[in-house]
């Protein structure tokens, strides 16, 4: 059995990349997210890796695009604004069809905001991350130990379909120190890259590594075979974890930092007589359709569970697609629900209590999608 070492989130999954083959990092320090970075600064270069803190989040992800079009695992790490700084250099790993993989340990905004755990940046995350047409994994880890999972997982799925995969967490994630088992190290190359810029000799072909194309009939076929790609990644990448669903009425759905609270949560309304169950969302894009549309049979409610004012909800509204009542519930600000007070919303969900909800703020979309 492999041993156990107190880590804290941000330095879990710094070791995790670098175990996982990782050899260049290019960042730019901001709370909450800066341990991941001081962590790469010090264990990348023994094992002959590159760190590099870049002269702004924009240099920092121009960078990662020129190393990961030449086939090499490479990785950057911020927090929400610094991300909105990177969005333009994403975009371009997007039309290159480049791997790499992007962290967001994320805080509350909008703005500068503060330094507080929040989830306020799943739109941002899973809605393109820059402009144009595009997408990019999505990974969502709940506990110190799924920060170092995820890594490998992440880079391989990357790797596989040619996209930028993120890790969005949060700052308490980042910040919490948890027991953990360390994944082994790599003990093989990564696939095989025949497409990326590594010299050639007149042995092949010249390689393009470019998001530019000028001709619009081009640049569709383009588009469309990057589309028939998220097909693929649709039906074969969904990922969550079910708690007490089997015959939950009410069915909290949660994600990160706030799936830790929905399960104690479904615990104490459990204990009240409450049959409560919990969907934990592993995957953020490709959203867990399936699962959700497995659960929705009619007879269930959802209650979707965030550290904001509300972003998830709308892709489980349109999951449940009208086969059952969708409420909201959350903080933001970096403020986070308690077991308590979502236990107490639960069961009032269970009676259809919805005066009472109304009076207490929780949003409820019925099943024409209004509020």
């Amino acid at each position: 059995m492999a041993e156990k070492v107190l880590m804290k989130g941000n330095e879990a999954l710094a070791e995790a990349a670098i175990r996982a083959g990782c050899r260049l990092f290019f960042g730019y320090p901001i709370t909450p997210q800066t341990e991941l970075a001081a962590y790469m600064s010090k264990y990348l270069p023994p094992v002959g890796g590159t760190y590099l803190q870049a002269e702004s989040e924009v240099a920092a992800i121009n960078m990662v695009y020129g190393a990961a079009a030449t086939g090499a695992r490479v990785m950057t790490s911020s927090s929400s604004p610094g991300i909105s700084l990177k969005q333009e250099g994403i975009s371009y790993m997007i039309g290159s069809d480049l791997p790499g993989l992007i962290v967001n340990i994320q805080r509350g905004g909008p703005g500068l905001g503060s330094i507080q755990a929040a989830q306020s940046d799943y739109w941002q995350a899973t809605k393109g991350v820059g402009h144009g047409d595009g997408h990019i994994l999505v990974f969502a880890p709940s506990t110190v130990q799924e920060m170092a999972d995820l890594v490998a997982l992440a880079f391989d799925r990357a790797d596989k379909y040619r996209m930028p995969a993120m890790i969005l967490a949060d700052g308490l994630l980042g910040q919490m120190m948890e027991p953990i088992e360390l994944p082994d190290p790599l003990d093989q190359p990564p696939i095989e890259k025949p497409w990326a810029l590594t010299g050639h000799g007149n042995a092949r072909p010249h390689n393009i590594v470019n998001s530019l194309s000028l001709d619009p009939q081009r640049l569709e076929e383009i588009n469309i075979e990057r589309f028939q790609r998220y097909e693929q990644v649709k039906a074969n990448e969904q990922l969550s974890e079910e708690y007490l669903t089997e015959d939950a009425e009410v069915v909290v759905v949660a994600y990160g930092a706030a799936a830790r609270v929905a399960k104690s949560a479904v615990r104490a309304a459990r204990a009240d007589g409450v049959a409560a169950g919990l969907l934990r969302l592993i995957s953020l894009w490709p959203y867990p359709v399936d699962k959700i549309e497995a659960l929705a049979d009619g007879s269930r409610r959802f209650l979707a569970l965030e550290l904001s004012q509300g972003q998830m909800v709308e892709d489980l509204r349109l999951a449940v697609n009208g086969r059952g009542d969708v409420h909201f519930f959350g903080h933001s600000g970096g403020i986070a629900p308690t077991p308590e007070e979502t236990s107490e919303v639960i069961r009032h969900i269970a009676a259809g209590g919805r005066d009472w909800l109304v009076s207490a703020g929780i949003r409820t979309v019925d099943e024409k999608g209004g509020q």
